[in-house]
């Protein structure tokens, strides 16, 4: 076992305990002799772990709904979602690189229980959600690929935890190439596609630009929230704290400014790449759905089967149901991580991998099968979006404690976060807790 030392740090009311996946921690070496170029490649993958979250099947359904009702016109909360994804990744490897803790192990360490406990129990259902969005969009993609029933395929999404225990088996490195392979898969798919769709590439430059109307219309600040939590995810933050520490980067203070550049940089590529991925989408649903009339597509399923009439080839359906299933086995196994990373960060509890997933992958597929046996296809639309409406409710709960940490030099020593980065994390944690007030005044008042 590894126990780090916290004779630094002294800002923190608790010490250090074990270190974050302590099965894969320190265990990607860093070549100390080679060049600059090699050095950052070392650190290249942590990142588009993190970027599978802003790609999920429930982004897919949000994306959807808005480009085919509203256009182009959410493609700025894309982006804007986007900006505040990157600054707010950049904090958690800041807080991992300094402190040496994940941010499920900053909470349990900085707050008494009673804080810490309510935050844990809000990062689990946060995962439930982003767990039953993963179960509905590969159930939907093995129906439409392979013609699985959605009942059955919400059931077999259980066996996916295999493929992760055999993974991990092999080495962290073999995750992140898995993971970046699929991610490969998926971009091709939507190249193809949106050269078949053709968009209106005017339109689509002005979809970048924010009007007011997506705060003062219910229902696009509705479908905003929903691609803000399905783009910048709670479970993303504590995941990303845990896996830049699989680096071993070394303890000086040199050491660690470097590890903190690459991993910036390797966060900030990845999610320019996710940008490129969930802009596809709405663009895609734009140009095939909004443009010619049909504003109501949300369900994955109908959107699969209009892609062939409207595109003109019979082969983009099948890229669609092949990215979504990809995007589902990419999401699974973050999602696994992450729920490892918050029990055993916040309760020191350490459970095998399997079991963990089999536990929190049961929780999702009891409302997934419900819905999926009762509603069908519709009743999955609609879940998939609440589920990233919660993901946004659940945002300020991990975005506070992440901006506050690495504010303080008590906490965070020689990199605590400079005065202009706080700022603007503040100001980004601000907005996300005011569109979330909003959002229930909305809903409250009918």
């Amino acid at each position: 076992m590894d126990v780090l030392s916290s004779k630094q740090n002294s800002g923190w009311r608790n010490k250090r305990g074990e270190a974050s996946l302590s099965d894969v921690y320190r265990s990607v070496n860093i070549s100390r002799s080679g060049s600059r170029w090699r050095r950052m490649a070392a650190f290249a993958g942590p990142g588009y772990l993190v970027a599978v979250g802003y790609m999920d099947p429930g982004n897919w359904a949000t994306s959807l709904a808005g480009g085919s009702k509203f256009g182009y016109a959410l493609l700025a909360v894309a982006l804007l979602s986007n900006v505040m994804a990157i600054v707010l990744q950049s904090l958690c490897a800041r807080l991992a690189i300094a402190s040496g803790r994940d941010l499920a192990q900053a909470c349990r360490d900085a707050f008494p229980k009673w804080v810490s406990i309510p935050l844990w129990a809000l990062a689990e259902i946060a995962i439930i959600a982003t767990d039953i969005a993963e179960v509905i969009g590969t159930a939907i993609g093995l129906n439409l690929i392979f013609g699985i029933p959605l009942e059955l395929g919400v059931l077999i999404t259980a066996l996916d935890v295999f493929i992760i225990l055999y993974l991990q088996k092999m080495g962290f490195r073999w995750v992140e190439a898995f993971i970046i392979t699929l991610l490969g898969v998926i971009a091709v798919c939507f190249a193809v596609q949106i050269f078949l769709a053709d968009p209106q590439w005017g339109g689509v430059i002005r979809g970048f630009f924010p009007t007011t109307e997506i705060v003062t219309n219910p229902e696009m600040l509705y479908l905003a929230l929903g691609i803000l939590g399905a783009t910048v995810m709670p479970h993303n933050l504590y995941l990303h704290s845990g896996i830049v520490q699989t680096r071993n980067y070394g303890h000086t203070l040199p050491e660690k400014k470097e590890a903190l550049t690459f991993a910036t940089i390797d966060s900030t590529v990845a999610l320019c790449f996710a940008l490129l991925i969930n802009a596809s989408i709405l663009i895609l649903a734009a140009a095939a759905f909004n443009s010619t009339g049909r504003t109501e597509v949300a369900e994955l399923g109908e959107a699969h089967s209009l892609l062939a009439p409207l595109l003109g080839l019979a082969i983009a359906p099948t890229l669609f149901g092949i990215a979504l299933l990809c995007c589902g086995l990419n999401s699974t196994v973050t999602a696994t991580l992450a729920g490892q990373i918050v029990m055993e960060g916040f309760l020191k509890m350490k459970l095998q991998p399997w079991i963990r997933r089999l536990i929190t992958r049961g929780i999702a597929i009891i409302p997934a099968a419900f819905v999926t046996i009762w509603y069908g296809d519709a009743g999955t639309a609609e879940l998939l979006i609440l589920t990233q409406v919660v993901l946004s409710l659940q945002l300020s709960f991990a975005v506070f404690p992440l901006v506050m940490f690495t504010a303080s030099k008590a906490k965070m020593g020689e990199l605590v976060a400079p005065i202009w980065l706080s700022g603007l994390a503040w100001l980004i944690a601000v907005v996300i807790a005011g569109l979330n007030v909003k959002l229930l005044v909305d809903f409250v008042s009918g």
